[in-house]
């Protein structure tokens, strides 16, 4: 799909975009948000015809640059790529972010939904479920689960897994997947979940091994590996969802340019081959207003599970 996107000439965004764009990815370089976002903006880039520059503004969770993206000029100079943690949980976590996902931001669309799985470290000698359970009851000094940050996906599947155990962990939060991962790789924390996007490197090195993944049933491209309900954990099910905001005020008719312009990339073979294999992911655009459906009622269904199951900001 080559070329530029034809608009109507009557479009009041005919002269946008004039000058590069800015992509903030509220999350380190190499994790998962990272790699969706260079991802799809690249084909965007070529549809519009500027450059699309990410910039990785990490930190607090994604809340961090969810809120440099949020104070941005309304001009569609400035997008961020949000999801279930900086969109819904960190905001429930902590009442003091500095942004509403819903008054503070254009909702542009949806881009995937992901599922996280269950990560550990392969030296450990387990290869189920049961078996990493037996050898956290064995092991007291191992006690403890990592994860990309506070209020993120990977936290929230490893708060339910530990609070549905008879055993107390420790949640280690770091400053994103890449870093949380080696530290698994290495055995210095035995298990964490996370999206696959992010664990790849790791998995095809030998280091680490998945044995669960967070859905109500087998993913397609994972068929062989069990889910946590099958191994004891029914109900259990937690993925995170991935879309792209603007800042709140950005013109509609901006918001439709690009809402356009993900949909055509998200219909490019390559780019569905390339998430859907590759990474797991399950590709699907929405219109601005499907999007913001969706954050509202992700909010809603998070906040009393996380108030139930005692899962705090730290």
């Amino acid at each position: 799909m080559a070329g530029k996107i034809a608009f109507a000439a009557k479009d009041d965004s005919s002269g946008y975009p004039s000058r590069p764009i800015r992509c903030i990815v509220p999350f380190p370089p190499g994790g998962t948000t990272d790699i969706l976002t260079r991802q799809i903006t690249r084909p965007m880039s070529e549809l519009l015809g500027v450059s699309i520059i990410v910039e990785n503004i990490s930190g607090a969770g994604g809340v961090i640059g969810t809120a440099a993206a949020a104070r941005a000029p309304a001009d569609g100079y400035t997008l961020t790529e949000g999801n279930i943690a900086t969109h819904a949980i960190s905001v429930i976590l902590n009442p003091n972010a500095g942004y509403d996902p819903v008054r503070d931001f254009e909702p542009i669309s949806l881009i995937a939904h992901i599922p996280n799985y269950l990560i550990v470290n392969s030296s450990i000698g387990v290869d189920s479920v049961p078996e990493l359970i037996a050898y956290l009851s064995d092991n007291p000094a191992m006690r403890q689960y990592a994860s990309a940050g506070v209020g993120t996906s990977p936290h929230l599947a490893g708060a339910l897994f530990s609070r549905s155990l008879n055993i107390k962990l420790t949640h280690v939060p770091y400053k994103g997947s890449t870093p949380a991962l080696t530290d698994i790789a290495s055995g210095v924390i035995p298990f964490m979940f996370d999206q696959k996007t992010a664990a790849l490197p790791f998995f095809k090195s030998g280091k680490v091994k998945l044995l669960a993944v967070t859905t109500d049933s087998r993913v397609p491209f994972d068929k062989d590996l069990p889910t946590l309900s099958e191994q004891g954990f029914p109900g259990l099910s937690v993925s995170s969802w991935h879309a792209l905001y603007a800042p709140k005020g950005v013109p509609q008719a901006v918001v439709a340019k690009l809402n356009s312009c993900v949909l055509q990339a998200l219909s490019q073979p390559e780019i569905i081959k390339q998430l859907t294999e590759l990474y797991g992911m399950r590709v699907v655009g929405s219109t601005p207003d499907e999007l913001k459906a969706l954050t509202e009622a992700e909010i809603k269904r998070w906040r009393p599970i996380l108030a139930e199951n005692e899962i705090v900001s730290e």
